[in-house]
């Protein structure tokens, strides 16, 4: 063996790849956690917390299903490293219920409007609403639909979602509790 090689095994397996300690907090709990630097938020979620709302599509941020909230912003955490995301709040679309398992104003109008069909989508589609509606934007059919378009939905539910959101915008606008 080359001394290369042998500086990178131990008893003939290969050196365990170094791992960063870091504390997510997600949904309002703080998970301390083992992570190799190159983990996704997405595969921290999923495989670390067991939090499989969130959705693996196509893996390059261009599909949105995995779109979390971090800070409150709508993010792609395929695209996000974990081990960056200390100090951040991070909400997944579990996190949005209330603790006694009321759904969440988007949660429930996405139900009440069929915004979804197979469901894939759907919890991206929630978060980047919620964003959306908690920054005040979406205040034209052409800006919900620019600013939910990095949300892909296969099925072709655009227009349940797009009239989910144009609903709670107004609502909103008009003060009512809906939202």
């Amino acid at each position: 063996m080359s001394s290369n090689t042998e500086s990178a095994t131990e008893n003939g397996y290969p050196a365990a790849p170094h791992r960063n300690k870091i504390t997510l907090t997600v949904n309002g709990q703080k998970h301390e956690l083992s992570l190799s630097p190159w983990t996704t938020l997405l595969d921290a979620l999923r495989q670390q917390l067991h939090l499989t709302g969130t959705k693996k599509g196509c893996d390059h941020g261009q599909c949105g299903a995995c779109t979390v909230l971090r800070d409150g912003e709508n993010v792609n955490s395929c695209l996000c490293l974990a081990v960056m995301q200390e100090g951040s709040e991070i909400v997944t679309v579990e996190g949005l219920a209330a603790e006694d398992g009321t759904l969440h104003p988007v949660q429930q109008a996405f139900l009440e409007n069929d915004g979804y069909q197979c469901g894939y989508c759907t919890p991206g589609q929630i978060c980047s609403t919620v964003a959306l509606l908690e920054h005040d934007r979406g205040n034209s059919p052409a800006e919900i639909r620019d600013l939910m378009s990095g949300n892909l939905c296969r099925c072709g539910a655009y227009t349940n979602i797009y009239n989910t959101i144009a609903e709670l915008q107004g609502a909103k606008q008009s003060g009512s509790d809906h939202e």
